[in-house]
């Protein structure tokens, strides 16, 4: 039944194509003064078409355009019809030499989210944690539950960013974003994209120094019951319950920043382009992991050379795992500064209805001048 009514879209090549052409383009007209040949761009733009009749005027679409920008002013190049392009017709320019305002705009969206990504990996490796040292520490507390019959698997206690996420997501949605709404900000989804990431960078900073504070007191239970010398895996009088607090605000982080960068990738990456900008979102989870690989790597080297031993032992109890956390909440502070100033200066995207119909009737092919 929905066969009628389904829309297939066909596919339109490789959106790094799109990228590599307007890099290209740009590239090859570097002496090409872009001030001066403001008015000689090309402003042509694909049409997209309904109905049995492609050929039907009436039937295109009005597609949006691009708001120009004053960012990354040296792809606006790519766009200026110089000489060689003396072409007037979509099938008739070289896409490697010239093209359009709006495929610059998008290569300028794409740009404009790198530093986004990249400030954003601290938080993953942050996050990174609670697949690894988390349990661990886990491991070696008292794990009973109920009765001294039934043993809380470590990994399990990953379950709570979970519930916690099942928890933060409605509350944000159906509480936070509307009183902010009406009291506060008076925004339509109460706070940005960048402040709703923003937020989630900040607990992450909450969350590696909680953490460190948990296992400076198990540490120091350790000490107290004579285990620091004691061997491997030696279970420390301390309830798991002490790790909820990190587990908790590691959900609540996630539900913050995560959801927030899978919104803006998808809402600020070109139409086309959104697939690209799904993978570079979920990207920044393996990304992390690989960094706090290099970070672990770093601090045991570091540590060793200092005389006092490998901060991250196979025995925790002599080792000094909460210094590790304090030096990834220092880390991910600073992180969080250069996070603030990349999200300052971040120019959301604008959009403009542009009506085809009219720029064909004004002559505005591939080769279309304003």
């Amino acid at each position: 039944m929905g066969m009628k009514t389904y829309r297939k879209q066909a596919p339109v090549g490789s959106p790094y194509t799109r990228l590599a052409q307007v890099l290209v383009a740009a590239a090859r007209k570097w002496r090409v003064d872009a001030t001066q040949a403001e008015c000689n761009m090309c402003y042509s733009e694909e049409v997209e078409e309904e109905g049995p009749d492609v050929e039907n005027n009436e039937n295109k679409r009005r597609k949006a355009r691009l708001g120009r920008t004053t960012r990354f002013r040296f792809l606006d190049r790519a766009a200026i019809i110089d000489a060689p392009c003396t072409a007037t017709s979509p099938q008739g320019h070289n896409p490697w030499r010239l093209c359009t305002v709006n495929q610059v705009e998008e290569v300028k969206l794409v740009l404009r989210l790198i530093p986004i990504w990249l400030s954003c990996i601290m938080f993953t490796v942050v996050l990174s944690q609670n697949h690894t040292l988390y349990v661990k520490q886990a491991s070696t507390m008292q794990r009973s539950f109920i009765s001294h019959n039934f043993i809380v698997p470590p990994a399990s206690l990953q379950s709570l960013i979970g519930l916690t996420i099942i928890i933060t997501v409605p509350f944000y949605d159906r509480i936070f974003v509307p009183f902010v709404r009406r009291h506060i900000t008076g925004h339509p989804s109460g706070i940005t994209l960048l402040q709703r990431i923003g937020t989630g960078l900040a607990l992450s900073i909450l969350e590696a120094a909680v953490a460190a504070l948990v296992e400076s007191r198990r540490l120091r239970v350790a000490k107290h019951y004579g285990l620091l010398d004691g061997p491997k895996g030696a279970v420390v009088p301390m309830q798991v319950w002490w790790l909820v607090p990190q587990y908790a605000i590691s959900g609540m982080s996630d539900a913050f920043t995560i959801v927030g960068l899978q919104e803006l990738f998808y809402d600020q990456m070109p139409e086309s382009m959104r697939s690209m900008g799904a993978a570079a979102y979920i990207s920044i989870v393996g990304i992390g992991s690989f960094v706090n690989t290099g970070v672990i790597t770093v601090v045991q080297g570091v540590s060793s050379r200092a005389g006092g031993g490998k901060w991250l032992g196979d025995n925790l109890n002599r080792a000094n795992l909460d210094k590790f956390y304090w030096i990834l909440a220092g880390m991910s502070a600073v992180n969080f500064c250069v996070y603030l100033l990349i999200a300052r200066g971040f120019v959301y995207r604008t959009v403009e209805e542009h009506d085809v119909r009219r720029l064909e009737r004004r002559g505005g092919g591939a080769g279309g001048r304003s």
